[in-house]
């Protein structure tokens, strides 16, 4: 008989109040977490991970219990105990807070109250270098703020609704078709790198969902699984063309991707991986230009804003807006092209030509 599987340190099992045994992490200085998943799972696992690193189980703030009633640091850290911080996942929660703390630190002992939009104003002007970061920081203390509102913390107009957010170009370029046709001159198909390419090109996906997807989720000729980030579930029907790479390319693993090594990716190490493929074709692109490479594509078909939604798993219209806006702009010219097409006066004929179609007009000169 095998002996159990041991636990990695602080992890402890122990059975609910339904008698169901189920795991925990405990470790000085941290907050206990239970696990969700079924141990050495690799969801479970992944819960592991982000309690080693402090996302899931949080370090606890020394001297948490002495912030000042009505300072920015009392709000923040009722924030993070508010229905809306729990909301995004652990992950997102993490790089969150990352970015909400380093603003604490610098200004956690001003007053609430004494926080203004000229504050808010000169703090993004700071930042105008780096607009993203900038645009970031601006939306997440807007959320803090607006919890402030709802329990009469703050007395006044949120400051950060009233700052513009700097206009920048989108972070991640959009692959063209004549940038995919040369990845996959350098990438045919059989090889990992034109896999790669396909899955995310003919999901729309994320490039943290592309790397999980596997075997596993295929049911009925669709890809089912659900987001990494949003945790919404989606049920995709494979493409042709993805059908076509993963027969061309088969892993033998949990997922269709895996390194030389034959293992599953990380985010980090897929970007890094893939990042070193798209200069050997001489491309652009990264990995989540894809995505957006995608939805431009279902878009420049007819995709209505729901059905890009469907696939991309995106919540929001304001999201998807703008690939169908712009799809919508050039089928619209090409149909404005053909109308004009039609009436050849309409963008002008040889002046004599419209002069010999005008109405004779024949009368006795005065």
């Amino acid at each position: 008989m095998s002996r159990p599987k041991p636990f990695p340190a602080g992890v402890s099992a122990y059975r609910d109040r339904h008698g169901k045994m189920r795991t925990r992490f405990r470790r000085k200085g941290q907050l206990p977490y239970s696990f969700k998943a079924a141990p050495f799972s690799a969801d479970w696992w992944a819960e592991y991970q982000a309690c080693t690193d402090g996302t899931a189980a949080p370090r606890i703030q020394p001297g948490a219990a002495r912030i000042a009633l009505g300072t920015i640091a009392d709000l923040i850290s009722r924030y993070y105990r508010s229905a809306d911080w729990q909301g995004p996942n652990d992950r997102t929660r993490h790089s969150f807070r990352l970015v909400i703390d380093r603003f604490n630190a610098q200004l956690g002992d001003v007053a609430v109250a004494e926080f203004t939009y000229e504050h808010a104003s000169a703090l993004m002007a700071t930042m105008a270098t780096r607009p993203n970061a900038a645009n970031k920081l601006r939306k997440l203390l807007a959320r803090v703020w607006d919890e402030g509102l709802r329990i009469g913390l703050v007395d006044r107009i949120n400051p950060w609704r009233l700052v513009k957010p700097f206009k920048v170009k989108g972070s991640y370029h959009t692959w063209t078709e004549e940038e995919i046709g040369r990845f996959i001159a350098r990438w045919p198909v059989g090889t990992r790198e034109y896999l790669a390419l396909a899955l995310m090109l003919n999901t729309a996906q994320r490039r943290s969902d592309a790397i999980r997807l596997g075997p596993q989720h295929v049911r009925d000729g669709r890809l089912v699984f659900t987001q990494r980030k949003t945790g919404k579930a989606l049920s995709l029907p494979i493409l042709p063309e993805l059908q076509a790479a993963m027969a061309a390319c088969p892993s033998g693993h949990l997922t269709f991707l895996v390194t030389e090594h034959g293992s599953a990716f990380t985010d980090a190490g897929f970007g890094n991986w893939f990042a070193d493929k798209c200069r050997a074709a001489g491309v652009p692109g990264r990995a989540h230009g894809l995505r957006k490479a995608a939805a431009k594509r279902l878009a420049e078909k007819g995709a209505t804003n729901q059905e890009l939604k469907s696939w991309t798993g995106h919540s929001r219209d304001e999201e998807v807006a703008l690939y169908v806006a712009a799809a919508s702009q050039r089928r619209l010219a090409d149909s404005a092209a053909e109308k004009l097409a039609k009436d050849r006066t309409a963008v002008g004929e040889p002046k004599a030509q419209i002069l010999a179609n005008l109405p004779q007009v024949t009368g006795k000169k005065s």
